[in-house]
């Protein structure tokens, strides 16, 4: 039990640094809700409780890093624990008699046991991440030259906030376990209960100090704790209580939707005060673990772009010019503060960042908002400005007028339905890629020629379908987007059809999870499901299957976005294909590297490697021949990556309806010749 004389030194000290502390919290609301509107807490009772469940079980954290998640439940955990070793320790201090170290209920035994292995467990992690921090020093924690870090992070800013914490635990803990020690010793004793401080006390028995050594390890346990609060709201440890709450704020409607609603007169965002307030309270949460910028492609490849040090600059400037930021006077310029334009337009908008952050941070919607920002003003790459000036004049990115949109039918021997003029099924939204592009347009024939021999009612809508708009709002134009949304909803409302059908996975996402909000309200199908739904019900039926081996890449905008993972494997194996899967695969998968505008644009003079070819290197190490894709785009990237990669002669990219063509044993000799 502490002397008077502590116990009210201890509460003017809980009283001092807790005031501190309260006023950092508070900066920390009012520069928040600095941000603009965004629809994230509704029903926010069912999203605290199922986020509190989730960072209970550390599932967010095993997203990835399977042993470094591990060490870092060692610590959580044990931190959890403490909670209530700590209130143990307060009643120590202030109540005369309290103490379990000499009782016999099975309580306060459990509460020992527990409290001595978590205490082991938490000085193991710590230890483990501090070695690996500033020992092993592994290459995730290195940002590459061309990434934009602030002055002061490069300094060290980032390695002093870890040692900082690293040191607290360590003293924090290790005083109370050796406390624990000591009361041992002072009795001449060991518990079962208390099995490693046990081991420890035999070299303290007897010794004078040892009424000293307890108040000081209590002090070092709990002082420290209180020392540390008003360090809290400017470290990353604050994500201890920041991380549920961020996690709780994650959306929850369709991946694919952009949520957060456009300003017209001025979108998106140039300062952190234009961001939407979930992306500010972001950079509190983030705790800089670099996960993130080790799946994005963009950063794999070379590019400035680090979504980690996007939300490491954001932290820091905040945390050097909070005074100014909470009271107005000092803005964030997110292109001169945070991260640079070349960064900005290198994202693919795989989403890898978003689905791989543990603490529920959304870097890419930054981005998807000084993009916005950067259109408006017209500050974009030229070929980009060219880009969207097709689809605006023409309905596609190609610069091809729209007569030319049904080219692609002409070699067919049969006359596909006029979606727009004939009642159909399926309206099959065939998309500009399909269309124009010739790496992908023998792939459309092929659907079409198999969707007509299994009898499938279907139609396109010729030269009245224009780009769905996908990738325009992906690169920031919002005004296009809408539309050409309001234009194919238009054209939609004059169709008679069940469902509508897309090779794109782009397109897909769009009809699906954007088009609902103009009013454009259908069902939407992946060729993929609606290919294996023909297997199943024996309308295509499986000729010649292939015996063959092959991997498949799951395209961004299918797998991660709308969670179709299982339809295009399935059909690969109905048609004879043995299946080997990528280390990096279904919800883990690659970027090939076209998305967020990207194919428009020329390749950035830093990468080193295009991220199709990286995807390329990895599917060489199955030894398949077969490269299989379900999205145009990909055909596309991948097409070209076996070319510049030299690997002509190893790989052989084929879209998923090679082989229910091949495996069908469809004859291609029927088709008109084209003179």
């Amino acid at each position: 039990m502490l002397s008077s004389t502590e116990q009210i030194a201890f509460v003017l000290l809980v009283l001092v640094c807790g005031g501190v502390a309260f006023q950092g919290f508070r900066r920390i609301f009012v520069i928040v809700s600095q941000g603009k509107p965004s629809y994230r807490t509704d029903e926010f009772l069912s999203r605290l409780i199922k986020a509190l469940i989730e960072v209970g079980l550390q599932k967010p954290l095993f997203k990835s890093r399977p042993i470094v998640s591990l060490f870092h439940a060692f610590i959580f955990f044990g931190f959890s624990f403490y909670l209530l070793v700590n209130f143990n320790d307060l009643l120590e201090a202030y109540v005369s008699g309290w103490t379990t170290i000499d009782s016999s209920h099975p309580v306060a035994l459990g509460f020992n046991l527990f409290s001595d292995l978590f205490s082991i467990l938490v000085l193991i992690g710590i230890i483990y991440f501090l070695i690996r921090r500033f020992i092993g020093k592994p290459r995730v924690f290195e940002f590459n030259r061309n990434v934009k870090l602030q002055t002061k992070v490069v300094g060290g800013g980032i390695r002093r906030d870890s040692l900082i914490v690293g040191i607290f635990i360590i003293l924090h803990v290790g005083s109370r376990w050796l406390g624990t020690a000591f009361h041992l010793a002072e009795r001449e004793t060991t518990e079962w209960s208390l099995p490693t401080a046990s081991l420890v006390a035999p070299l303290f028995f007897g010794w004078s100090g040892l009424e000293t050594g307890i108040h000081v390890t209590w002090w070092l346990a709990m002082g420290l704790i209180v020392f540390f609060l008003p360090y809290f709201p400017r470290s990353k440890h604050i994500h201890i209580f920041l991380a549920p709450l961020n996690l709780a704020f994650t959306n929850r409607e369709a991946k694919g939707k952009l949520l957060d609603p456009v300003d017209g007169s001025n979108p998106g965002a140039a300062t952190l005060d234009e961001l939407p307030w979930k992306q500010v309270f972001d950079s509190y949460a983030c705790i800089m673990c670099t996960r993130c910028h080790e799946v994005c492609p963009a950063h794999q490849s070379g590019t400035p772009l680090s979504p980690s040090a996007l939300e490491i600059n954001k932290r820091y400037f905040i945390n050097q010019h909070v005074s100014g930021l909470a009271k107005g006077s000092t803005k964030l310029d997110l292109l001169k503060d945070a991260i640079s334009e070349d960064a900005v337009w290198s994202c693919t908008t795989c989403m890898a960042c978003v689905e791989v952050c543990p603490v529920g941070n959304e870097p890419m919607q930054d981005i998807l908002q000084i993009r916005r920002k950067l259109v408006f003003d017209a500050r974009m790459p030229d070929e980009l400005s060219d880009a969207l000036r097709s689809l605006d004049e023409q309905g596609n990115s190609f610069g091809e007028s729209s007569r030319k949109r049904t080219r692609w039918t002409r070699e067919l021997n049969f006359e596909i339905k006029d979606a727009s003029k004939e009642s159909v099924e399926y309206l099959w939204f065939v998309g500009d890629f399909a269309s124009f592009n010739q790496n992908c347009v023998e792939n459309t024939r092929r659907v079409a020629e198999v969707l007509n021999e299994a009898g499938v009612d279907f139609g396109i809508l010729m030269k009245e379908e224009k780009s769905a708009g996908n990738d325009a709002r992906r690169v920031g134009e919002e005004g296009l987007f809408d539309a050409l949304a309001e234009e194919n909803i238009k054209t939609l409302e004059n169709c008679d059809f069940q469902h509508i059908l897309t090779t794109d996975p782009h397109t897909y996402n769009t009809l699906l999870n954007e088009y609902p909000s103009k009013g454009g309200v259908y069902s939407v199908k992946h060729y993929s499901t609606l290919l294996l739904e023909l297997i199943l019900s024996g309308r295509i039926k499986i000729i010649k299957p292939l015996k063959i081996k092959g991997t498949y890449h799951d395209p961004c905008y299918l797998g991660r976005y709308n969670g179709i993972f299982d339809a295009p494997r399935e059909v690969m194996q109905h048609c004879g294909v043995e299946l080997l899967e990528m280390p990096r695969n279904r919800i883990n998968s690659f970027c090939c590297g076209a998305g967020g505008g990207q194919v428009w644009l020329k390749e950035h003079e830093e990468m080193k490697q295009r991220p199709s070819e990286n995807r390329i290197e990895e599917a060489l190490l199955l030894n398949v021949e077969y490269f299989t894709v379900a999205c145009p785009k990909d055909m596309t990237m991948y097409s070209d990556a076996v070319k510049t990669s030299g690997n002509e002669e190893k790989m052989v990219v084929r879209d998923l309806i090679d082989y229910v063509f091949e495996a069908m044993d469809l004859p291609e000799d029927s088709r008109k010749s084209i003179e």
